[in-house]
């Protein structure tokens, strides 16, 4: 609250010194001083813009690191494509805002792409920023893998969670757990396909499966695996208090058509457009680049309208 209090008086004092420079430049008719006037006005708009943005992320969890799971859904191996797409794209964006990015778990396509990937986002605030591209983002393009040359539409899931602190308690019974050991895939050391290091958990009630194969050991990747557990069924809980699930498991959009957050068109035009907000960017490259600001800002204000 310190910090936000000091960035408001800060934002409060540019905006008073700006003001009074602009007073000065009318009385004296100094058109010279018009570029640095521009300039810092256009500073303190983003600043702000910022901070009022900053301000939208108050969720109990908003604060804490992220986990989000990739899973390819309608389209074989183009789907399996798109999901690296977006991976690379999370991996970009996450990277531009001086967050760290950790692969936890990864199941390579047969032909290329990756079928299902779960990272963490490291970072102040990685699940408020993050938590607004959860749902199926859906691909418009001509195939690569298509001879024909012809267009092909795509889906990817992505779900967000928040990584829970140590002092968050969540209580589960061992005896709702099946606990499974594998060997890890990819690189990875000197353990990879040598031991059964890997850890998939599946919790029993609900269905919800976790799996973590990229730490050094196998004890942690079962902590790490845990923390995700703990952390979905947290999720869980809060969506049944707002009464929005069905059934414990919750209601799960089908990865396919009608169903989309966003869409990313490549052609016949170049669009990347969310069907929630109505935001819209034109330079689908950009954003493949994990120029995502936009989207994520313009979704922040519209669920907090949406609250009011």
């Amino acid at each position: 609250m310190k910090n936000k209090v000091e960035r408001f008086t800060k934002l409060t004092t540019q905006w008073e010194d700006l003001s009074t420079l602009i007073e000065l430049a009318l009385e004296e008719q100094d058109e010279e001083i018009v570029p640095e006037i521009t300039a810092d006005f256009e500073k303190l708009s983003k600043d702000i813009e910022s901070f009022r943005i900053e301000m939208l992320l108050n969720g109990p969890y908003d604060r804490n690191n992220a986990i989000l799971t990739l899973h390819a859904g309608a389209g074989g191996t183009e789907a399996q494509d798109w999901v690296q797409m977006l991976f690379r794209m999370y991996t970009r964006w996450a990277e531009e805002k001086g967050y760290r990015v950790k692969t936890l778990d990864l199941l390579d396509g047969e032909e290329a792409g990756i079928k299902s990937v779960t990272f963490s986002v490291t970072g102040e605030n990685a699940y408020g920023y993050l938590k607004s591209e959860q749902g199926v983002h859906r691909l418009v393009r001509i195939s690569p893998f298509d001879a024909s040359g012809r267009r092909h539409t795509s889906f990817a899931s992505l779900e967000v969670i928040p990584e829970l602190n140590d002092d968050v308690d969540v209580q589960i019974n061992p005896e709702d757990l099946k606990i499974d050991t594998y060997r890890s895939s990819g690189a990875g050391g000197q353990h990879v396909n040598k031991t059964e290091s890997a850890v998939r958990i599946t919790h029993l009630p609900t269905g919800i499966v976790v799996a973590c194969q990229n730490e050094r050991s196998q004890i942690q990747n079962r902590e790490t695996a845990m923390r995700m557990l703990k952390a979905k069924l947290l999720e869980l809980k809060e969506r049944e208090k707002k009464e929005k699930i069905d059934d414990l498991k919750g209601v799960q959009m089908e990865i396919a058509w009608g169903s989309q957050i966003r869409s990313y068109v490549f052609c016949p035009y170049t669009l990347v457009k969310d069907h929630r907000t109505g935001y819209e960017v034109g330079d689908v490259n950009a954003v493949m680049d994990g120029d995502l600001d936009g989207f994520i800002n313009a979704w922040l204000i519209y669920n907090s309208t949406k609250k009011e």
